[in-house]
């Protein structure tokens, strides 16, 4: 299914639109007789934030992974800043943060930072202090990570996906077990890195963050079912709520009332 961008971002005069900094062309990704990615295409340009919206097993977990280079396509190509994925070069200027914490418990808050930022080649003490000064762990320098609850977890791994400011950044549900204020502070950092000309593509399931994304992508059964800012979807739909609206582009004839709570189908 083709599925194109709208406009990009406004900024300085060029002679052209910008080229994508993710793209996928006839993507697919299967395990035996599972589809999970099922002929994808799409074009991101840069400096936006995409949501990537679906149920569980939808596929957006293993369409990231295949962006990001961490699973290899049954067919199709994944091109993450106009470089065919998977590129170990390339991900220098990728940042990935997992569903499930990517850090080691047994080392500390500063170690697994300080770690992960050097494999990229960022040492520089001060621009690591500011990445957990973010997340409010700048006081748990020496904790064990396996000694965090699981929503400091969460923010070490973000941390640690940031610290090397990378162009394209790529977060599977980054916000889950994060408490509201420091949620908003996420979405601001953020909108911040977007501005700068950072590309973000962000699973979530909760409504009010897909209302935070300048487009968002609706994915059901590996594919791609409807791509747009959040009121243009809405306006499509002919429907004020998102849940609703992804259930009209799914074909689903079920009625959602429009009170629904923040709570998007995961």
């Amino acid at each position: 299914m083709a599925v194109t961008s709208g406009p990009a971002a406004s900024g300085p005069a060029a002679s052209g639109p910008a080229a994508p900094a993710v793209e996928a062309v006839a993507l697919r990704k299967d395990f035996g007789s599972i589809h999970a990615v099922d002929g994808i295409d799409m074009a991101l340009p840069p400096g936006r934030i995409y949501g990537l919206l679906g149920p569980n097993g939808s596929g957006k977990t293993t369409l990231i992974r295949l962006l990001v280079g961490l699973a290899s396509a049954t067919s199709g190509k994944a091109r993450v800043l106009g470089v065919d994925m998977p590129s170990r070069p390339n991900l220098a200027r990728i940042g990935y943060m997992t569903q499930a914490d990517g850090i080691y418990p047994e080392l500390s808050v500063w170690e697994n930072l300080s770690f992960f930022a050097a494999l990229y080649g960022q040492t520089d003490r001060a621009v690591l202090l500011r990445s957990l000064e973010l997340v409010e762990l700048d006081g748990r320098l020496g904790t064990p990570a396996q000694n965090l609850s699981g929503g400091m977890r969460r923010r070490l791994s973000m941390a640690c996906a940031l610290a090397h400011h990378p162009a394209v950044i790529f977060l599977d549900e980054p916000t889950v077990g994060v408490d509201p204020a420091l949620r908003v502070q996420f979405w601001n950092h953020f909108h911040r890195l977007a501005a700068d000309g950072g590309t973000l593509l962000v699973s979530s399931h909760v409504m009010d963050e897909a209302d935070r994304c300048d487009e968002l992508l609706f994915i059901r059964d590996g594919h791609v079912l409807a791509q747009g800012a959040p009121a243009e979807l809405r306006k499509r739909a002919g429907t004020d709520n998102l849940e609703t609206a992804f259930l009209q582009f799914a074909g689903e004839t079920a009625a959602v009332p429009e009170t629904t709570s923040a709570e998007a189908t995961r």
